[in-house]
This record gives structure tokens, sequence and C-alpha cells, in this order.
């Protein structure tokens, strides 16, 4: 059987990308290559086909490792990920309006910067939650500079901004769904700057020169390794947590204007920016998905299209060559400042037409034309997942 992935080799581990059929730019080429000169990269390092450049390492490959982990390859957004329930509702239950619905939403889950000030969820009262605050306490105590203005507390069932969202969708046999994208807010941006900040400072008391400042290491068996280790737990759990209580107060929102209606069990939490450890090709490995997700054999994950075009829920293949991964989404073709430049108020209210969502300035760099064609990227890694159902939105909240 034929590859369907392209093996690019390098002067270190080689690569193996899943982009046929979708341009990957030459900076985020470069990126990998970097990435792949590591001394502690495991077997190859997977590329998938929503590839572009980014922050610390590229989004959309999977990094696996022996001995190291780079921090800035999960970046500070720990945990981001996604979340998604089929309903009983249908298209026919929804108003012909559908901006009530959107306000109402945006009225109970804030989104950008916002949090819940003194009104905080009664999720934070529960035991499971109170477990995580005293391991974040113990954090803080050890790490002054993780805490936070807004504390977990406030934040938690929060949206943020840039390409987070919150989406009602139709699948292919009109059902309704909720779908969110989010992770793991302020205090998991303090925890991946600050362990950033760390590995760079290690690299420099150890004289190690790397090709990218940004791909600077902890070694395994460190103390900074098994706290970063610990603090990244940490904050995909609450990550996790805060798209299932945003997930609540949304379906709550929908009670009050559709009555009777329940949820099935096909419901997805993944994540797409993480650190785990894992069993591949015999050899238990740390993989670092930055930008994926994991697809093992018969486990569901999603992947989002832009704000205007159709998403995914799909079940992973368990391709051992991508570290059973796959890809977190279209991934971005342009910059937000090209995007910015590129596009128009009215070319991003067309493309949204179909959609009840923001068509302002401010979520420009967020069309759909600033990402790949997400058919393509589907394409290019039919061997990674198999598609369970297609979702088209209706309704799109953003930050």
């Amino acid at each position: 059987m034929t590859a369907q992935y392209d093996y690019l080799k390098t002067d270190g581990k080689p690569i193996k990308a899943w982009t046929k059929g979708v341009p990957i730019e030459d900076a985020a080429r470069r990126q990998v290559e970097n990435v792949a000169r590591l001394p502690f990269i495991y077997k190859h390092v997977a590329v998938m086909p929503d590839v572009h450049f980014g922050r610390g390492a590229t989004v959309g490959s999977v990094i696996p490792t022996k001995g190291a982990i780079i921090p800035a390859a999960v970046g500070v957004d720990i945990g981001c990920g996604m979340c998604a329930v089929k309903t009983s509702l249908t298209s026919h239950d929804l108003p012909e309006t559908l901006k009530p619905l959107r306000s109402a939403i945006e009225k109970a889950v804030p989104v950008g910067f916002g949090d819940y000030g003194d009104h905080v969820p009664k999720a934070s009262e529960k035991a499971w939650f109170q477990r995580l605050k005293q391991r974040y306490d113990l954090l803080q105590q050890k790490y002054p500079a993780v805490s936070t203005k807004n504390s977990p507390a406030r934040q938690l069932g929060t949206l943020g901004g840039g390409n987070h969202f919150i989406e009602v969708c139709l699948d292919e046999t009109d059902a309704v769904w909720v779908m969110l994208h989010s992770g793991s807010r302020g205090v998991g941006n303090r925890i991946g700057q600050h362990f950033i900040a760390a590995a760079k400072a290690e690299m420099e008391r150890l004289f190690i020169s790397l090709p990218d400042r940004d791909l600077a290491y902890l070694v395994e068996g460190s103390v900074l390794f098994d706290d970063y280790v610990d603090a990244v737990s940490w904050a995909q759990g609450y990550a996790h947590l805060n798209r299932a209580v945003m997930l609540e107060r949304v379906l709550d929102v929908m009670k009050t204007s559709f009555k009777d209606f329940t949820t099935s069990d096909v419901a997805v939490n993944c994540h797409h920016n993480y650190i785990a450890q894992e069993v591949h090709f015999g050899d238990k490995v740390w993989v670092t998905r930055k930008g994926a997700v994991s697809a093992q054999a018969g486990e569901l994950g999603i992947i989002p299209g832009s704000m205007g075009a159709k998403s995914f829920i799909v079940r992973g293949k368990g391709n051992a060559e991508s570290f059973c991964s796959c890809s977190h989404g279209a991934g971005r073709k342009m910059s937000r400042g090209a995007a910015k430049e590129h596009f128009s108020l009215a070319d991003h209210a067309e493309a949204t037409a179909h959609v009840e969502c923001r068509k302002d300035e401010g979520v420009i760099d967020e069309t759909p034309g600033a990402y790949k064609d997400i058919d393509a990227v589907m394409a290019a890694q039919s061997d990674l997942v198999e598609i369970v159902a297609t979702l088209r939105q209706v309704v799109c909240v953003k930050g």
C-alpha cells in the first residue's frame, strides 16, 4: 500500500507529512526541520495537513520525544481543544431569526478577556474543582509567577478570544449540535510563559546552542521537568473542565428557548495543544501535539473548519505512523495581519452569510478565506480518521 504521507529527509530525524494536496509554507517546513534536528526526537516528526508556522513550534505537528520536553512546543494555550454534543433538536425546532440565541449565549458565557467576577459558576464549588484548586495553590506557592489577576475560579467556563468559539451546528440529518473551542485561559498562559522562560534560562546555563531559542527544552529527571509536567497536567485538567462548564451553560441557555430536548451519548471533549506519555512502536515516549488531536483506533475527535466552513466529528483509525494523531482544524493559510489587509468586511459578510455571527472588523482575521480548504485537509488524512458526522454552523460566538 502506498503511503499517504510525504517522507521528508533532514540532517536529523525524518519528517512524515500528511500534506498531499495541501500547501505547506516554507517557513513552516523550516520550523519542522529545526525540530527534527533535536537529539531527543523519537523516530520521526509527524506533520498534519493543517500545518502552518507557529510560535515555538509548527502548528499541526506531532513531536515524539524521549528524555526531554519543549515547553514552547506546547505553547501558552495549554490544553486548548474542542467539545461537542449532539442534541435531540433538529433544524425545524430553530427559530427563523437566530440573533436572540447568539445574544443569549454571549450573555451567559463571558468572552474575550471577560470573567465571572464575584459570580463564579457553581461548578467551582464542586469537589473536583476544589481538588484542582488545591493543586494550583501548591503550584503558585512554588512558582509565584504563574499567579493570575483573574483567578481560575472566575475564568472557569469562559471562552477567551482569537480563534476560540461557541457554535450551534446542524449535521447531515439536520440534528442540532453544540460545539465549542477553548483552553486553559489566563492561568494556562501564565504557566506556559513561566516554563518557556525557565527552559531558555536552562539552555543558557548549560551553554546549549539551538537553531531556534523557542526550542529550549527541559531534561527528564530534573526538578523543572517534573514541575512542568505537573503544571501542564493541571492546566490540561482545567481546560477540559472549562469546556465542560461552558457546554453546560450553553445547553442551559438553549433549554430556556427549546423545551423538552435531550443530549445524546455522542459527546466529545478533546485537547489539541498538550503533552501525553504514550506507547508507540513499543516504547514509552512523550508526545507533544501542537495543533493535533489524538486519533487512537475508535477514539472520537473534532476537526473544525473556519467560522463559515463545515466541521467534522471523526473516529480515529490508530495510524501508527502519525503517532495515532490527526489535524486539529483547517489550519491558517495566511497570518492574522495578512488576513486583515487582504479581506474586506464585505468579503467576510459574504463568506459568513449563512451564519449568525459577528461581521465586524474585529473578526476579519478569522474570516473563512484566511484558512485552508477543509475538504482538502480531510482528504489528505483519510488514512488517519473516518468521518462520523459533518457539521455546518448556523450560530457562531467569538470573543
